[in-house]
């Protein structure tokens, strides 16, 4: 019973995964397309945004498969858990739930890929696992690199929050006669 779970949760998390990156890569399922989505993310300090948008919808491409084969386990579940952090990151602004832009789903992504991570894929998987090492350094390196965009992000907001601002004259200002 324990790996048939095992097995629904990764085809759940890599099937989402699959659908959360055509969305951004080809505008599928009501999604931006690359270019607006390149947009946004140039907009939250993550530039060249179109580059970086496809590089986040190529790891969660690539962790939606590793993660639904059990291919290379762990490596699927924390490049998804990777790509899900910037993004609750991202929408942090919007608060804790979905449908106000919020890290609801990002945060739920996350935790389901950091469980499979933490529980392996069960028997149902194709491939062997990662050796212990090779696991620890990409975790060390994928909590670096998502550290570095979410650092990334968190100051190119607060630099335009601090942009100047010139002070505008009223255009029916008349200067008093003297």
């Amino acid at each position: 019973m324990r790996d048939a779970a095992l097995l629904g949760a990764r085809l759940l998390l890599g099937g989402y995964m699959f659908i959360h990156a055509s969305q951004k890569l080809l505008g599928k399922f009501n999604g931006p397309g690359l270019e607006a989505a390149g947009a946004l993310f140039e907009k939250n300090g993550l530039a060249p945004g179109k580059q970086m948008a496809a590089a986040a919808a190529s790891t969660e491409i690539a962790g939606g498969l590793l993660t639904i084969t059990g291919i290379a386990n762990p490596a699927g579940p924390l490049a998804v858990a990777g790509a899900m952090t910037v993004a609750a990151a991202h929408n942090r602004e919007g608060g804790l739930m979905a449908a106000r832009g919020g890290v609801e789903l990002p945060v739920a992504y996350a935790t389901l890929a950091l469980t499979l991570a933490a529980t392996g894929p069960g028997k149902y998987k194709i491939g062997p696992s990662l050796p212990g090492k090779l696991i620890a350094l990409g975790v060390l390196a994928g909590g670096a690199a998502a550290g570095a965009l979410i650092a990334r992000m968190v100051a190119a907001k607060a630099a335009s929050a601090y942009e100047p601002v010139e002070p505008v004259e009223p255009a029916d200002a008349a200067v008093p006669d003297e």
